[in-house]
């Protein structure tokens, strides 16, 4: 009887380990395959698409930031000490001069601190990155945009007098000028930013649209129209010339 036991546990501690091979070799084929699964997936034209789609939106929303920061530069440093000025006994500049130097700056940063926003919210949706709605946001406000490139030239015409016939504005504007955040670059600099933002804008989106699937419909239509919009904006006289 007890032999019988012992030959009975010693095949009951075979089958078990039988069993835990058996248990090895299923993970490990099924590793083997899910490994196999995750790289045709990755090495797929649809994965390569998406990586490529995405970088793009990476930077897009990087240097949405850094325009921001122009714009909250130009802003806080340049046009409201000067309507500050403008509004001391003995001002250096009227105001008439600095709202046609500084013509809807103000407005453009409100605008892009909203279209940063929801930029940057888009990113929560990661891998998936549709931004082609945020951009249904800016395009009805593009007239801002027009006025503001249309204003350009003149803008930069009154700066030029302004530093010529009058030394208090010249030394207004040294000062302003040599503020660390402004890293060297003058008042004329920052005023050009805005202009190279809209080419910025339709290099990007005509890189997502190439790696955007043609079953997101509703995206490719929200991209190709800002685009096109866009596009019609850079013919206004001076956009391209400015940015390039």
């Amino acid at each position: 009887m007890l032999r019988t036991k012992t030959i009975a546990d010693e095949e009951s501690d075979d089958m078990r380990r039988i069993k835990k091979v058996q248990s090895l070799c299923r993970g490990w084929l099924y590793r083997r395959r899910w490994k196999r699964i995750v790289k045709e997936y990755i090495e797929s034209p649809q994965a390569v698409n998406l990586r490529k789609r995405n970088r793009i939106v990476f930077e897009l929303v990087e240097k949405e930031g850094e325009y921001l920061s122009q714009l909250e530069i130009l802003v806080s440093n340049f046009l409201r000490p000067f309507k500050m000025a403008a509004s001391s006994t003995k001002p250096p500049v009227t105001h008439e001069e600095i709202n046609c130097i500084f013509l809807n700056s103000e407005i453009l940063l409100f605008l892009h601190q909203i279209f940063y926003k929801g930029l940057v919210k888009k990113l929560d949706n990661w891998p998936t990155l549709f931004v082609g709605d945020i951009f249904d946001f800016l395009l009805p406000v593009l007239v801002v945009y027009q006025e503001y490139v249309r204003n350009h030239h003149y803008s930069l015409q009154i700066l030029t007098e302004l530093k010529s016939k009058s030394p208090d504005f010249r030394a207004l504007l040294k000062r302003y000028e040599e503020k660390p955040k402004c890293e060297g670059r003058t008042l004329d600099v920052w005023l050009t930013y805005p202009m190279h933002q809209i080419p910025r804008y339709i290099l990007l989106l005509h890189q997502l649209i190439t790696y955007t699937s043609q079953h997101s419909t509703n995206e490719l239509k929200c991209l190709e129209n800002a685009k096109s919009k866009l596009e019609e904006l850079s013919k206004v006289k001076n956009i391209s010339s400015s940015s390039s």
